[in-house]
C-alpha cells in the first residue's frame, strides 16, 4: 500500500465516521459505532498495520494522519455523546406542570395492631407490666413446665410446628410467664403479647396469630380477683358498662380451676348469642413448684385471649383472613378506629 492510497482510505473512513456518527440516536449506538470506527477489527487499525509496507518518510507522514483520523473520531463521539446527554435530561424534565399529581396514599397502624395496642394499655392501667420472649421455644418451656402432659394432643405433630434440636414455633405465650416465674421474685404481675404458631387455617384461625396472656402471683390471690380483672378489661376494651360477661367451668392442664369466658354477643339481625372470648384460671399449684415457687405459700391467677378474636368482635370481621391479606380496600375501613 502506497501513502497516497492509504489518504483516500483515511478520508473515506471519516467520511463515513462523521455521517454515521451524525444519524445516531441513542448512547448505546453511539458506543456499536466507536466500536466499529475503533474497536481492534476496525478498518482504521487494519491501516495502522499497514504501516510496514511503507517506506520511513511514508510511515512518518501516514502515523500522523492515522493519529489526526483517531483524534477527529474520538471528537465527533464526544461530540455526539454531549448532544445525546442533553436530550435524555430534557425529555426527562419536560412534563406538563397543568396535569394534576399522584396522590400518595397516608399508611396506618394494621388493626390487628391497634388491637392489641389498646388491650396492652387497658392492662398497663391496672399495673400488669408488658414483657416478652422468645417465638422458638424448646418443650420443657412451651409444654413440661405448664403440666402438659407427654400423651397430651397439643404436642402432637398435628398441632405444633417442631424445628430441629428439640425446638418448635411457640403455640402459647404461656412459655413467657413461666420464664417470667422462674427470673424473678413475687409477686409478679405481668402481660406477655406476641406471635404464636398452631397448624391451623380457616375463617376463625389462621397458622400465625397474636395472644395476649396474663399472669398474677402473689400471697391470697383468689378467683374473685381474676373475675373482677377480667370483667373490668372486657368492659374498658368493649367501651360497654353494661356488658354481660359469664364464666363457664372448663378444663386446662396449668390452671386449677380453670373456666371459659363469654361475652353477649348481638348480631346484625339482633339476636343474642354467647361467644367465647377467653380462657382463664387459678394457676396449677404443679405450675407454680416447677417454677420454685412454694404452691403452699403464694396462689395467682393467669388468663390467655385472642386478640384476632377480640378484632374479630369489635370490628365486625366474620373472616379472619381478610387481616393477613393485604387488600387496602379492607385495610382503609379501619384507618380511623
Amino acid at each position: 500500500m502506497s501513502g497516497d492510497n492509504l489518504k483516500k482510505d483515511l478520508k473515506k473512513i471519516l467520511e463515513e465516521a462523521s455521517k454515521s456518527i451524525k444519524d445516531i440516536n441513542s448512547i448505546s449506538d453511539l458506543e456499536k459505532s466507536r466500536i466499529q470506527f475503533l474497536g481492534k477489527k476496525s478498518l482504521l487499525i487494519s491501516l495502522m498495520k499497514s504501516l510496514s509496507d511503507l517506506t520511513k518518510e511514508e510511515k512518518s507522514i501516514a502515523g500522523k494522519d492515522l493519529n489526526n483520523a483517531k483524534t477527529e473520531i474520538n471528537n465527533l463521539l464526544a461530540d455526539k455523546k454531549i448532544s445525546l446527554s442533553k436530550v435524555d435530561n430534557v425529555k426527562k424534565d419536560d412534563f406538563d406542570l397543568s396535569m394534576p399529581g399522584k396522590a400518595s396514599s397516608v399508611g396506618s397502624v394494621h388493626p390487628i395492631s391497634k388491637t392489641m395496642d389498646c388491650a396492652i394499655q387497658i392492662f398497663e392501667s391496672l399495673k400488669f407490666e408488658c414483657v416478652e420472649g422468645p417465638e422458638i421455644e424448646d418443650e420443657f418451656h412451651n409444654f413440661t413446665a405448664l403440666n402438659i402432659p407427654d400423651s397430651h394432643p397439643a404436642r402432637a405433630m398435628h398441632d405444633t410446628f417442631y424445628l430441629e434440636n428439640n425446638l418448635l414455633l411457640r403455640t402459647h405465650t404461656s412459655s413467657v410467664q413461666v420464664r417470667t416465674m422462674s427470673e424473678n421474685t413475687t409477686p409478679i404481675r405481668i402481660i406477655a403479647p406476641g406471635k404464636v404458631y398452631r397448624k391451623d387455617s380457616d375463617i376463625t384461625h389462621t397458622p400465625m396469630f397474636h395472644q395476649i396472656e396474663g399472669l398474677y402471683v402473689d400471697k391470697d390471690v383468689s378467683f374473685s380477683n381474676l373475675k373482677s380483672i377480667i370483667n373490668i378489661f372486657l368492659k374498658s376494651f368493649f367501651e360497654q358498662d353494661d356488658l354481660k360477661i359469664r364464666f363457664r367451668p372448663s378444663y386446662f392442664p396449668f390452671t386449677e380451676p380453670s373456666a371459659e369466658v363469654d361475652i353477649e354477643y348481638i348480631d346484625s339481625k339482633g339476636n343474642k348469642s354467647w361467644l367465647e372470648i377467653l380462657g382463664c384460671g387459678m394457676v396449677h399449684p404443679n405450675v407454680l413448684d416447677m417454677a420454685n415457687i412454694d404452691s403452699s405459700i403464694y396462689s395467682g391467677y393467669a388468663f390467655g385471649l385472642g386478640v384476632e378474636r377480640l378484632a374479630m368482635l369489635k370490628l365486625g370481621i366474620t373472616d379472619l383472613r381478610l387481616f393477613y391479606e393485604n387488600d387496602l380496600r379492607f385495610l382503609k375501613q379501619f384507618q380511623r378506629i
